[in-house]
């Protein structure tokens, strides 16, 4: 009997997680050359679009996470920057899908 009641309340218990869609891009910082954007750029002119000019080459993430407090976004930015990017030479910036907080650029 003791397990049946346990059962019913577990199935009871609902928990209501705010879940965020965080994009993360990262790419290289305007001073430092990209050898990988330059060749995409030429086989592009190369391809029949002499109109480009530049082409960057970075990295995207598409990150969920559960809650948006201050606390978990410090956290984002502090794997953004020992994780995800090499603050050396590239710049990465943190953005909400639907356009809101925790939007935030890191560039040093």
């Amino acid at each position: 009997m003791v397990k049946k009641s346990l059962a019913l309340v577990v199935k009871r218990i609902r928990v209501s997680v705010w879940t965020v869609k965080i994009n993360v891009i990262v790419k290289p910082k305007e001073a430092v050359l990209d050898p990988q954007g330059n060749a995409v750029r030429d086989a592009m002119r190369h391809l029949g679009m002499p109109e480009v000019q530049s082409v960057r080459i970075g990295k995207f993430m598409e990150i969920d996470v559960e809650g948006e407090d201050a606390d978990v976004q410090k956290r984002l930015h502090g794997l953004c920057r020992d994780l995800l990017s090499n603050p050396v030479i590239e710049d990465y910036e943190l953005r909400a899908v639907d356009g809101s907080k925790p939007a935030s650029k890191a560039t040093k």
